[in-house]
């Protein structure tokens, strides 16, 4: 019993120093967790403290070299636009110096005119007097030959004019009988020119002609569609084809204005098709407006080749053949210029055949007498002696050269069939109407205006619409900048200013537009 007791104390007291003991060792080893636990997070707060501290820095070491970076640019910026501000105020100041300068060279003329005119007061003085000093000694010198003759001075004028008419009446009759046995012997010669000088007595100029196609549509609903959102079809659509499309009240129609006739057709036929279609988008806009020039050039070399078929023309160079199809699209002061040169052509081949000359040599000159019209790049000569240096190109006869080249007088007619393209291109324009010089006049000036700007380094295209009133300018994005652009404009501006002659003002319009393409493969 004592024993059993001894050994339950024993185990109890075993118990009471195991928990005590462990107890002990689990608080020891849990201080020591959380020691260790403090010093990580001080370490972690140190490194966080270091981290924080470098990127501080990084961050304001960034934004003083962004800083330093925009202030950099504004000044660079300002800088320019202040040299550009002195350049302008120069140029202004340039211009008042040399308009003062031409004030005074202005009035110095003016009195150098003054001057001019005092002297020449002063020499016609001089003149009358001796005018009447001449006078009064004719008259003296006729008083002293009617006392030595014994005849007054109306008695030896009808003594004289009736001698000299007897003269002139034996000389005429001699040379009348020398004229007669001339022209027995070329009076076939003789005859075939009268002729053809009579009909060019009787030729007259005739024509008008306008710059509008006009585009019918099915219901107004289509005007927007064509107009498109704050008008970006309208616009591609004018930029593309260098024609004004007009969009107004009118109904179911749309005018087309351009002095261009091929460029009218190109944009008729392109929105004819984008109506016909129903997609109507810029990226579509382009695609049908190259797919349609395409088809133009093609329809022009099939309008030559049908045409020369017609006339009974054999032997034309191709390229010619394309000329003659480029005169469809063409006017010559109000008339469509194939058909004014296939009524040319028509009308050489009867009068020759009536004068007994080459009809077909005839019929040929006619077709091309007004080919150097269509030559695209219009050089600075008259279109009669381009048109020649075409035909020598092309190796035509040289009579039909000749006849090209003398149909204005511009050379010398060595050819039989030179003055009949002459008379029958005055007898094609013969018919009632007016045949006026403005409109070519007209074309020249709004054609010297595009090439004026394409000129300019960096323009890409160039149309003159409104009746020449403004000059859209299409730049390449990629070589001009936006400032470029405004200095483009203001330099052709100028340019117009100092090279051309125009009535009221024009806007220059330089549109410059970037463009970004990808491909999703």
């Amino acid at each position: 019993m004592d024993s059993t007791l001894f050994i339950v104390i024993y185990i109890l007291g075993g118990i009471a120093i195991g928990y005590v003991v462990s107890t002990f060792l689990v608080k020891k080893s849990r201080q020591k967790v959380i020691s260790e636990a403090e010093s990580q997070a001080e370490i972690i707060v140190k490194e966080a403290k270091l981290n924080a501290d470098s990127i501080k820095k990084d961050r304001i070491h960034e934004a003083k070299e962004k800083y330093l970076k925009l202030k950099s640019e504004f000044e660079d910026e300002s800088n320019r636009k202040k040299n550009q501000i002195i350049n302008n105020e120069n140029k202004v100041k340039q211009r008042e110096k040399d308009v003062s300068k031409q004030i005074e060279q202005y009035k110095r003329k003016e009195a150098e005119l003054e001057s001019q005119k005092e002297n020449l007061e002063a020499q016609m003085q001089i003149v009358k007097q001796r005018k009447s000093d001449l006078e009064k000694a004719r008259q003296e010198q006729t008083k002293a030959l009617e006392k030595i003759s014994g005849l007054s001075a109306e008695e030896a004028i009808t003594q004289l004019k009736e001698t000299l008419k007897d003269e002139a009446r034996s000389k005429a009759s001699s040379h009348i009988k020398d004229i007669i046995d001339e022209a027995k012997l070329t009076a076939t010669k003789e005859a075939k020119k009268i002729v053809i000088q009579t009909i060019q007595r009787t030729a007259t100029e005739h024509a008008i002609e306008n710059c509008v196609s006009i585009f019918n549509i099915e219901s107004d609903d289509i005007k927007g569609k064509i107009i498109g959102r704050e008008g970006r079809n309208i616009r591609a659509l004018e930029s593309a084809t260098g024609v004004e499309i007009i969009v107004d009240d009118t109904p179911e129609a749309i005018i087309i204005s351009g002095f261009d006739p091929v460029r009218r057709e190109v944009a008729r036929l392109s929105l004819h098709r984008l109506v016909s279609d129903g997609r109507i988008h810029p990226a579509r806009i382009e695609e049908i407006v190259s797919k349609t020039t395409k088809n133009i050039e093609e329809e022009i070399v099939e309008i030559g080749e049908r045409t020369v078929i017609d006339l009974g023309i054999h032997g034309l160079h191709p390229e010619l053949i394309k000329m003659v199809g480029r005169m469809r699209f063409r006017s010559s002061y109000g008339q469509n210029l194939l058909q004014h040169s296939r009524e040319v052509a028509k009308l050489c081949a009867t009068l020759a055949s009536e004068l007994g000359l080459n009809a077909k040599l005839a019929k040929r000159a006619g077709l091309l007498h007004d080919i150097g019209k269509v030559w695209p790049e219009e050089p600075e000569q008259p279109h009669a002696i381009l048109g020649m240096e075409l035909a020598k190109k092309y190796k035509e006869h040289p009579d039909v050269c000749n006849a090209i080249g003398a149909h204005h007088d511009e050379i010398e007619m060595t050819a039989m069939i030179s003055p009949l393209i002459q008379t029958c291109d005055a007898i094609s324009g013969s018919r009632p109407g007016a045949r006026r010089e403005i409109m070519e006049s007209y074309i020249k000036r709004l054609k010297d205006l595009e090439n004026l700007a394409l000129n300019f380094d960096g323009v890409h295209k160039c149309y003159a619409i409104q009746a020449g009133r403004e000059l859209r300018v299409l730049v390449d994005s990629e070589n001009v900048s936006d400032q470029e652009a405004n200095d483009l404009a203001f330099n052709i501006s100028a340019k117009i200013e100092s090279d051309m002659q125009y009535p009221g003002q024009i806007k220059v319009t330089v549109i410059r537009e970037m463009r970004a393409v990808g491909y999703a493969k």
